[in-house]
């Protein structure tokens, strides 16, 4: 594959890490600017993605519609637990806590990826894992406060089975759809959790009216507001289809390691545009701790040949 120009490859990688990591934010403003429930948020999302998604495909390859039966359970599966509840465990996560450590609680999924990698599938792993490993558990337990317990504990567990989805969606997507388009992944996962939430979410209770509401967009219910239409639409367009299309252009220009270590900046991002918007900001200790997590997971990106995570869901297997 040519790599043409690496530097457009890490402004359009940045790119997508910003738009991705600034919509927590989004969520998180929906939800409690126009009162959303996580279930409702995912319902739109990703109902809103797979029609995007599915004009793309239709203009790149129409092929990607024609599904063999043997991919059926496979994008099934990476639909409702990959995709479906990966939504909707962010939402309820990046309510409850500080954006940025929502998502950093998230990407825990890296190291556990590589893992199950070289447990259950023998592949070869770089020793600097365990380094990883070490580092994440102990960044985790400084972020968290263990000894004060600072971060509330349903917010945690809400955070970690988004981790938990996220490992699904890659560990089933690197051995099950790595002769598929990578928009025909995104497509069917994406078109599959809108038909689960459309009989879960309870999307038929919004009241329309909502969305023409306006809702402040920081953390001053005096501040600059916005219509709900906007952001909402910021979250289906920006948040999650140009996010993921920006990172898989991204992967054409970067080698795999290079492009893994941008995703990851996602993290800080999110930091960055929760205390600008919403004050959300971490103490020194907690910064220490961050910052361990972030290392070992950029560690934890470089352990494997080849693949990397990025939580804007770019199916794995077309990351070589």
């Amino acid at each position: 594959m040519t790599r043409r120009s690496p530097a457009l490859g890490y402004v359009i990688g940045l790119s997508a890490a910003l738009l991705f990591g600034a919509n927590g934010v989004v969520i998180k403003l929906l939800m409690d600017g126009a009162g959303f429930t996580g279930f409702q948020i995912t319902q739109y999302r990703v109902t809103g993605t797979a029609i995007l998604m599915g004009i793309a495909l239709a203009v790149v390859d129409r092929r990607g519609f024609r599904i063999a039966r043997a991919r059926w359970l496979p994008l099934a599966l990476m639909g409702v637990v990959g995709v479906g509840m990966l939504q909707a465990t962010y939402a309820f996560a990046v309510q409850i806590l500080p954006v940025g450590i929502a998502l950093l609680l998230e990407y825990t999924a890296v190291p556990a990826i590589a893992v199950i990698a070289f447990v259950f599938y023998k592949e070869d792993v770089k020793s600097r894992l365990w380094t990883a490993i070490v580092l994440v558990l102990v960044g985790l337990a400084i972020v968290a406060q263990i000894w004060a317990s600072e971060l509330e504990f349903v917010g945690v567990l809400w955070a970690f089975a988004a981790a938990a989805s996220l490992t699904f969606y890659y560990v089933m997507g690197e051995r099950q759809t790595s002769r598929l388009h990578p928009l025909a992944v995104g497509f069917w996962s994406m078109l599959v959790a809108s038909i689960f939430w459309s009989f879960l979410s309870g999307w038929w209770t919004v009241d329309p009216a909502v969305f023409l509401d306006m809702i402040p967009v920081t953390g001053d219910v005096n501040g600059p507001q916005l219509p709900v239409w906007l952001p909402m639409l910021s979250n289906i367009v920006l948040g999650t289809f140009l996010s993921f299309t920006l990172s898989l252009t991204a992967i054409k220009y970067l080698k795999s390691t290079r492009a893994g270590i941008i995703a990851t900046s996602e993290v800080l991002f999110a930091f960055l545009v929760a205390y600008l918007l919403l004050g959300e900001s971490l103490n020194t200790v907690q910064l220490v701790g961050a910052a361990l997590v972030l290392a070992g997971v950029v560690l934890a990106q470089t352990a494997r040949t080849g693949r990397v995570v990025d939580a804007d869901l770019v199916p794995p297997a077309r990351m070589e």
